[in-house]
């Protein structure tokens, strides 16, 4: 069997299933800053493209019925990095104002000992989300214990 080098990738945009179009750009810029940069239709087919500094990193498709399954294989969460922990807080105060589902009480610990962590809560389709610092959670509780909190919520 031969191996190739694997090429390097990176990621690109992520596309997302949605209930309610305008419902989840709302959310998405309001709580998360997200820019719309373009949105479209064919007949009863929707999308938006979403983004920062014009380059895109969502697109939200409105083509589903009911909310995100945990429980059957795919998608386990979607996470977003910011520099520091005072960010963390304040994408956690524009969520809070939109009624955001929070799975754990404000910033938590990735794991024990780790300075890393974050804010782990629901879209309001019930897509499991994250976002995180990589400094600065050294005291934050870690909910998992040593296991890594942002596998099990």
């Amino acid at each position: 069997m031969t191996t190739v080098a694997a090429p390097v990738l990176t990621t690109g945009h992520i596309g997302l299933n949605v209930a309610d179009l305008d419902r989840s750009v709302d959310f998405y810029r309001r709580g998360l800053g997200f820019e719309q940069l373009g949105t479209g239709a064919d007949g009863e087919q929707r999308w938006a493209f979403l983004g920062r500094d014009g380059a895109l990193v969502l697109t939200l498709w409105q083509q589903s019925n009911g909310e995100f399954s945990t429980s059957t294989p795919g998608l386990h969460h979607l996470s977003f990095q910011v520099d520091d922990v005072n960010t963390v807080r304040v994408v956690e105060s524009a969520l809070r104002a939109l009624d955001a589902e929070f799975f754990h009480d404000g910033v938590v610990a990735h794991g024990e000992g780790a300075s890393s962590g974050g804010i782990f809560f629901a879209d309001p389709d019930g897509i499991r989300l994250e976002v995180f610092a990589p400094l600065g959670a050294d005291a934050a509780p870690a909910p998992a214990g040593p296991a890594p909190t942002c596998g099990f919520f």
